[in-house]
């Protein structure tokens, strides 16, 4: 075992990579609870029971595939952001099936592939600019913290005001406020696997309380695999000209992420070359864009690579070995559907108004939605807000992101603001042949959308 993965010549040994693997497990162990409750949200179609044996199982398969063929100890499991585009913009948004949602994330993980294949992730990597990667992170952290918010019941619909404060004297609210300010803290705390303490220990506090149910089992080996295949049997639906911005918008998303992502526990581990290139990177981009279609076969979404796999680097992680531990801990975790079902499913409060319908919310998870928004938005620092040829596509891309509630249009008003300003100030050269062609292609979409919607 030691020989394969490289212990020696990497300067560890077995009891480090397993700590290290338990230890990435535990703070990205989180995606088990979220992934579900993102992708079964009200009128998607898709079942918790589901997405959560999905969920586990694609992850596994990555993360263990990882660590045995590019030998790289970064874990993989469905990507935030990404689940979020699949459930709110093309299933709820558009109207796409969960089968056809799925189907179009596999064809974005081909293009990956495809391009990993043909040594083109270069000219793709400079076709879009650093201000707008940056931007795109944080508008879709704010997305995730505005679902959070909306799933916990503290942020609500107002005719008059559009939003408004939830209803807190409503139990589950109030569960979903001390959930949010428990799990605030434990990560302000820097507590490793703060973030899944905090799911847990707010759904145990819910179930002492009444808020949530208890469930019919802790334990249970009946899985749920009615989203297995959906995805490939609706391939065929998916192939049409009006999908294509949105198949590019998910493929920039996934690709770019995985880049900063591997080349940060890459730096982490000191693992990378005097080009700042990780080990065996064309495995390593292979593996990923496997993934993320083997996410979209199993139905749970786009698999990519996890950041918090820098902190099971930092307990001395540096082979696959790391990320194979990974793989088998989301294995063990299957049997626990219908704890997770629980946690991650919804309870109705009443709706605001006289005479107002229920809304459903999820106190358990929704906390954990607004921290790791939270997190992903830190990456606002890195914008050159004093250029404004850059700091205003990155802004209107961070405002309509969230507000528009759909990726996609964020990212295209990003675009297209980006290459009207450069034009405007004289510097076309300044913009990639790929992103004149993106731009085009979202303003055909937004020009076109009133008539095929």
């Amino acid at each position: 075992m030691g020989s394969f993965f490289g212990f020696s010549e990497r300067g560890t040994n077995m009891r480090t990579e397993v700590i290290a693997g338990l230890t990435t497990f535990m703070t990205m162990a989180y995606i088990i609870f979220v992934n579900p409750s993102i992708l079964a949200t009200e009128g998607t179609g898709l079942p918790i029971s589901g997405v959560f044996f999905a969920t586990c199982v694609a992850a596994a398969a990555a993360c263990i595939a990882m660590g045995v063929f590019a030998n790289f100890p970064v874990a993989l499991a469905s990507g935030l952001g990404l689940n979020a585009i699949v459930a709110f913009t093309l299933i709820l948004g558009i109207g796409l099936s969960w089968q056809e949602a799925m189907a179009v994330v596999i064809l974005e993980g081909i293009l990956v592939f495809l391009l990993v294949l043909t040594n083109l992730r270069e000219a793709v990597m400079n076709a879009i600019p650093m201000s707008m990667k940056f931007a795109i992170a944080v508008g879709i952290g704010l997305f995730i913290a505005f679902i959070g918010l909306k799933n916990g019941g503290i942020v609500v619909q107002d005719p008059a005001t559009y939003l408004a404060l939830g209803d807190i004297t409503q139990g589950p609210v109030l569960l979903a406020v001390f959930g949010l300010i428990l799990t605030l803290a434990l990560v302000a705390r820097e507590v490793r696997g703060g973030i899944l303490a905090g799911i847990v220990i707010t759904g145990a506090v819910g179930m002492v309380f009444g808020v949530i149910p208890l469930p019919d089992a802790f334990v249970s080996f009946d899985f749920d695999t009615s989203t297995i295949g959906g995805g490939i049997l609706a391939l065929p639906d998916v192939l049409q000209i009006t999908l294509i911005p949105i198949i590019f918008a998910l493929f920039m998303t996934d690709f770019f992420d995985t880049m900063g992502t591997v080349i940060a526990v890459g730096q982490e581990g000191r693992l990378l070359d005097e080009n700042g290139r990780p080990p065996k990177l064309k495995r390593i981009l292979l593996v990923d864009s496997l993934g993320a279609m083997g996410g979209g076969a199993a139905g749970a979404s786009s698999v990519t690579s996890y950041i918090e796999s820098g902190s099971g680097v930092a307990e001395g992680g540096r082979t696959g070995m790391t990320s194979v531990v990974v793989g088998l801990l989301f294995l063990l975790a299957l049997p626990f559907a219908p704890l997770i079902g629980v946690f991650g499913g919804a309870v109705p409060i009443p709706g605001p108004g006289e005479g107002a319908e229920d809304i459903f919310v999820s106190p358990v998870t929704a906390p954990a939605l607004i921290v790791v928004g939270f997190l992903m938005m830190t990456a606002v620092r890195f914008i050159a807000w004093d250029e404004l040829d850059e700091a205003i596509p990155a802004f209107l891309t961070i405002l309509t992101l969230p507000l528009t509630f759909n990726i996609a249009y964020g990212i295209g008003f990003g675009f297209i603001s980006y290459v009207l300003i450069k034009l405007v100030k004289g510097k076309p050269g300044d913009v990639h042949i790929l992103l004149y062609i993106t731009a085009a292609l979202f303003a055909l979409v937004f020009v076109a959308t009133p008539y095929i919607s």
